[in-house]
């Protein structure tokens, strides 16, 4: 798959998915009204990936969202730079971005992440969500080039088999 492609394919790919990740994650507590069964499916799916507790939730219809603020804040952080990712990379250079820049996107939610571990202070959902959020924004800016990357390497595997090609 030439480069420009794969890149495309990986955005959109990442663009759709994040959009129905979020979306599962606002579903829990919309379907709960009208049963708990489609609910109960939503929040399990999201179990493994999230401890739910409701007190470090944001609420929607009256529930819980289908996970804590922190996670909340990273999905929203990585639909928020997603959607920013064309306009900067536009700008920017075609590798990814510098370990300086990922340390200081992580600091913020890696300290927060300690000091409530270890019980030096607990933050309310809102420092959660932020931190969550701008740990969330960078992360596509490695992951979609890694999406494209690995794309284009399976179309240069495909091309380098003998054979007929296609």
């Amino acid at each position: 798959m030439k480069p420009r492609r794969a890149n495309s394919l990986a955005y959109g790919l990442t663009l759709a998915g994040i959009v129905l990740w979020l979306g599962a994650v606002a579903a829990a507590p919309l379907l709960r009204r009208g049963g708990p069964r489609w609910s109960a499916l939503f929040y399990a799916v999201f179990a493994p990936v999230c401890h739910q507790r409701p007190e470090r939730s944001f609420f929607l219809n009256g529930f819980p969202l289908a996970v804590c603020g922190r996670c909340f804040g990273i999905y929203a952080g990585i639909l928020v730079g997603t959607l920013v990712y064309p306009l900067l990379r536009r700008k920017a250079s075609t590798g990814l971005p510098g370990l300086r820049t990922l340390v200081l996107f992580s600091l913020p939610i890696g300290l927060d992440t300690l000091v409530n571990f270890i019980g030096l202070w607990s933050t309310g959902n809102g420092a959660r969500f932020a931190t969550g959020l701008l740990w969330g924004v960078i992360l596509p800016f490695f992951f979609i080039p890694a999406v494209a990357e690995a794309l284009g390497r399976e179309r240069r595997a495909e091309l380098a088999k003998p054979g007929p090609k296609t």
